[in-house]
């Protein structure tokens, strides 16, 4: 069964990552957009990296353009809009898709080890998944889960 150590993905400014670099940490997956409602979760999503991430946690966003076309640009616009607005300093990925054909694997293997109220399907942007430190899917949240929301379960997740 796989983990998410088996996946690489490719960062913004276009380097391939092995997922593996994460074994042992506690990680949080989100699928992000910069022209969303939710967009503000960013600051949020930042609060948590900074938080834990001395204690084993990272943050990964992967920006995605399939949910009303809210992230149209490029990676280096991307990346100027999350640093200059949020400052986020959590490692970001290229756009990918979530769902489809085109999904990336990482989504893929995410969407099917915890499904949603769409079932396999990711619903809209800011969709998370928190991953323990085993690198398996612990649980998985809503575009309305607030990042504050999620803090005992990184806690959690953390401890074990």
């Amino acid at each position: 069964m796989p983990t998410l150590t088996d996946f690489t993905a490719t960062t913004l400014d276009g380097a391939d990552k092995a997922l593996s670099d994460y074994a042992g940490s506690a990680v949080l997956v989100v699928n992000t957009a910069s022209q969303c409602g939710f967009t503000p979760q960013y600051a949020g999503l930042e609060k948590l990296h900074e938080t834990f991430q001395d204690q084993g946690f990272a943050v990964l966003g992967f920006p995605c353009n399939q949910f009303g076309d809210q992230e149209p640009g490029a990676a280096d616009e991307i990346g100027e809009f999350c640093e200059r607005n949020y400052g986020v300093s959590f490692p970001m990925f290229e756009k990918v898709d979530v769902n489809g054909p085109d999904a990336h694997p990482v989504f893929e293997w995410l969407r099917t080890e915890k499904r949603g109220l769409l079932g396999q399907k990711i619903k809209w942007n800011f969709t998370k998944f928190l991953v323990g430190r085993d690198g398996r899917v612990i649980k998985r949240y809503g575009s309305t889960t607030k990042p504050e929301d999620i803090a005992a379960d990184i806690e959690a997740a953390l401890a074990s």
